[in-house]
């Protein structure tokens, strides 16, 4: 059978971000070292070995640098510090060297869109109208009768501009109005921010995944954005989603920012540049860059934005590697800090075959803390919401905070997380969904990810091995991953129904390595092969 990946495999040289895994780790809710509730760099030095023990090649943090937290982190006062929430610069240099002990990798979140209102940059950009710093950001003139610039909004809902007293001009702001937008069209702002990426990549981090990447260039004439068509909102209600981002994001010119990005990347040995993009994937793949100029990985979210129907993610997945350049990897997201957990968005029970496919889909996989013990979304009360998103358009119930709280260790009162109450509340279920307790389980949905996570590392064809469509239906996805040596059927039940798996065009026989339900592991399997609800396998196939 033809597969429709055979291009250029032979050329990929298995480097570490191609066949290790990422595990994004959310600073504030992993491990509190120094009891004030809030997690820190020396408490995910003493969780190492658990992330090593489970089969993590690559940690990357969410943002550890100084900032007033407008955004949790998001909003950033200095590129070059560590906010003493997590630590010291010490603290830091001590995480990277203890990863690097146990041969794992580190990144790190870069966040070169916006800065803090209260970065110096800014106030220098703010303190009038000829200061050198002026044209850092986006500043502009009033319209008639004081009118805004355009009609751009601010994704956490409300206009994008701010009007500023002192020098009697707006600036630009996608997010909150304490998160000016730089004005990446300006050379001193790129050289800054190349300095940035530089004073970290000399220090010894792996890379960078980078914030919004799609937002750093703006239409130059500031055109206003279009109306959604048949938009579920109205004009009144201020919500980014009412128009379409045409001209305040993915303007042609940021390929030229992303490939600056990437060639200071390459003066560094065995580095990677990760782009967070939340575009379709004609519009992702151009990320790459021609000639490998890009990121390495514009992070795919097709897991993340999709309906869980089994029909859409394989023709998704076909799609996807279609349109993938010839040179470029591709990579998969199950969970992040931004959406709703895996086991909140498809149930706890399809949890497990969602860990399957991303596990076993060619590619980078992209595992958000906690989900691999089943973590779910938590309700936070509306007077303990702290997320910005949340704060600003209260009824749509779009908080990100039920996504980000605490990591579950154990069942004691704080989960083993804090000796102090935590920033955001633990959910009652935390005494049956804890890493202590699943680790002595051989059933649980941690024991599921690590022994998917070991096969995968035992497996090169599970790394970087083609993949084949085999058969999908209105439940059912099938592929094939295989390499010169080993070949797998993965079988995978996207409903919580009994389906048949049928294939009409080859034989298959082999063995069960691996099943969201233990007691098939081992059975041998001919060609038609039923599958409970909820139900995933992996098949080591006869040659």
């Amino acid at each position: 059978m033809e597969t429709i990946t055979d291009r250029n495999i032979a050329d990929l040289n298995d480097l570490w971000w191609q066949t290790g895994v990422i595990y994004q780790i959310y600073p504030r809710s992993f491990q509190d070292a120094s009891g004030d509730g809030i997690g820190d760099l020396k408490g995910i030095v003493q969780r190492l070995d658990y992330l090593q023990w489970l089969g993590i090649d690559c940690v990357w943090l969410s943002p550890i640098y100084p900032s007033p937290m407008a955004d949790f982190g998001y909003d950033i006062s200095d590129y070059q510090g560590i906010h003493p929430l997590f630590g010291t610069m010490e603290d830091f240099d001590e995480l990277l060297g203890q990863v690097h002990s146990r041969g794992m990798k580190l990144i790190l979140d870069l966040v070169p869109n916006h800065t803090s209102d209260q970065h110096p940059w800014f106030l220098e950009s703010r303190s009038s109208r000829d200061n050198p710093k002026r044209d850092w950001y986006i500043w502009h003139d009033a319209g008639q009768n004081g009118a805004l610039p355009n009609n751009w909004l601010s994704v956490f809902g409300g206009h994008a501009w701010e009007w500023d007293e002192t020098t009697q001009q707006y600036y630009y702001h996608a997010f909150l109005k304490q998160q000016p937008d730089l004005n990446w069209r300006n050379p001193e702002v790129q050289k800054a921010m190349m300095d940035v990426m530089h004073f970290w990549l000399r220090k010894g981090v792996d890379g960078f995944r980078v914030d919004v990447m799609w937002h750093m260039i703006k239409d130059a004439q500031l055109r206003n954005n279009p109306v959604v068509p048949n938009s579920p909102f109205d004009e009144k209600d201020l919500i980014y989603e009412y128009h379409d981002p045409v001209y305040s994001t993915d303007q042609p010119e940021v390929h030229e920012i992303v490939r600056m990005m990437r060639q200071v990347t390459n003066q560094y040995d065995d580095r990677v540049l990760i782009g967070e993009i939340y575009l379709p994937i004609h519009k992702l793949v151009t990320y790459y860059g021609a000639d490998r100029s890009g990121a390495h990985l514009p992070f795919n979210f097709q897991l993340l934005t999709l309906p869980w129907d089994s029909e859409q993610i394989a023709r998704a997945i076909d799609e996807y590697e279609g349109a993938l350049p010839a040179d470029g990897w591709p990579n998969w997201v199950l969970g992040n800090h931004d959406q709703p957990r895996v086991a909140s968005r498809v149930g706890r029970s399809q949890a497990r075959v969602a860990a399957m496919l991303l596990l076993t889909l060619r590619g980078t996989p992209t595992i958000y803390y906690g989900d691999e013990i089943g973590m779910r979304d938590v309700p936070i009360p509306q007077d303990e919401v702290v997320d910005p998103q949340g704060l600003n358009m209260p009824d749509r119930n779009i908080s990100r905070d039920p996504a980000r709280t605490p990591m579950q260790w154990n069942a004691e009162e704080f989960a083993g997380f804090s000796a102090h109450k935590p920033w955001l509340r633990l959910p009652h279920s935390l005494r049956n969904v804890n890493v202590e307790l699943q680790k002595e389980d051989p059933d649980s949905m941690l024991a599921f990810y690590h022994s998917l996570l070991t096969l995968r590392k035992r497996q090169p064809a599970l790394q970087t091995g083609k993949y084949t469509p085999v058969y999908s239906d209105k439940q059912l996805l099938a592929f094939i991953r295989e390499n010169d040596t080993d070949r797998f059927l993965v079988v995978l039940n996207l409903s919580h129904r009994p389906g048949y798996f049928r294939p009409k065009t080859e034989t298959f026989a082999g063995e069960i390595i691996v099943s969201t339900e233990t007691e098939r592991i081992g059975l041998r399997i001919d060609n038609n092969l039923l599958l409970s609800g909820d139900e995933g396998l992996i098949i080591r196939l006869e040659r």
